[in-house]
C-alpha cells in the first residue's frame, strides 16, 4: 500500500537535479544515507527540499571535471534531513524510480540538472515486486564473498529479509565496479538483478580462487 508521501508516476518531476557520485548505487525501494558537505550540493538539497524533495543519483563514467555520466540513474525522495553545526546536511534518500537522461541543462546554483524520462521504468513504482530468485545460491555466494572481503554481516537480518529487500540492499552495499553497479541498476526486473548479483559474486570468488592457486604454484 502506497505511503502518504509517496509520489505517483504522474507526479514525478521532469527536470531534476543530479548528484553524480562514484560507487553509490540507489535502487527503487532502497534507502541511502548521505552526508552532504560540498556547498553546491548543500544548495541542491536545500532547493530540492523546497520543491518536490527529489534528486537523481547517477554514476559518473570517469574522473574528469565535470565527469561524463551514465545514461540511467535513479530518482530518490528525501525522506529525512538534519543540519550539523559545521554546515553539513545529513539526509536519507528513498529510491523511487529509475530514469533515462534525455538531455542535460545549464547549471543552477552550481549543480547539474537533467531532463529525465521514467516511462520505461514505470513498474518501479508498483508494490508488487515478487519474483522467483535463486535465494540459496545467492546467499551461498554472498557468504563466500563477504568472507573474502573480511566483511561482517548480520546474517539473521539477511535471512529474514524478503527477496526484494535482500536483492536491493545487497546490490547497493556490495563494492562492485561502476560498470557492474550500472548493470544492476539497469536490470529489467528483480529476478534479472538477482541473476546478475549471483554472477558477480561467483566470478569474484572464482577469480580469488584462481589467484590463490597461481600464487601457490
Amino acid at each position: 500500500m502506497p505511503g502518504a508521501f509517496d509520489l505517483g508516476f504522474d507526479e514525478l518531476p521532469r527536470i531534476i537535479p543530479i548528484f553524480p557520485l562514484s560507487g553509490a548505487l540507489l535502487l527503487p525501494q532502497g534507502k541511502m544515507p548521505l552526508n552532504i558537505f560540498e556547498p553546491r550540493y548543500v544548495k541542491m538539497i536545500q532547493d530540492a527540499i523546497a520543491a518536490e524533495r527529489v534528486i537523481g543519483m547517477i554514476q559518473p563514467e570517469n574522473t574528469e571535471e565535470p565527469p561524463a555520466i551514465f545514461g540511467t540513474g535513479c530518482m530518490g525522495r528525501i525522506t529525512s534531513f538534519s543540519e550539523t553545526d559545521d554546515g553539513r546536511l545529513l539526509i536519507t534518500l528513498f529510491g523511487v524510480c529509475r530514469f533515462n537522461v534525455i538531455e542535460e541543462l545549464p547549471l543552477l546554483n552550481g549543480y547539474r540538472r537533467v531532463v529525465a524520462d521514467c516511462h520505461l521504468f514505470r513498474a518501479d513504482l508498483t508494490t508488487d515486486h515478487e519474483a522467483e530468485i535463486q535465494r540459496e545460491r545467492l546467499l551461498e555466494a554472498l557468504r563466500g564473498y563477504l568472507t573474502l572481503k573480511n566483511v561482517d554481516a548480520n546474517w539473521e537480518a539477511i535471512e529474514k529479509a524478503d527477496d526484494l529487500d535482500l536483492v536491493t540492499s545487497l546490490a547497493m552495499m556490495c563494492p562492485f565496479e561502476a560498470s557492474e553497479k550500472q548493470a544492476l541498476l539497469e536490470a529489467r526486473a528483480i529476478a534479472d538483478r538477482a541473476k546478475i548479483m549471483v554472477t558477480l559474486l561467483e566470478m569474484a570468488l572464482l577469480e580469488s580462487s584462481d589467484g590463490a592457486g597461481q600464487t601457490r604454484q
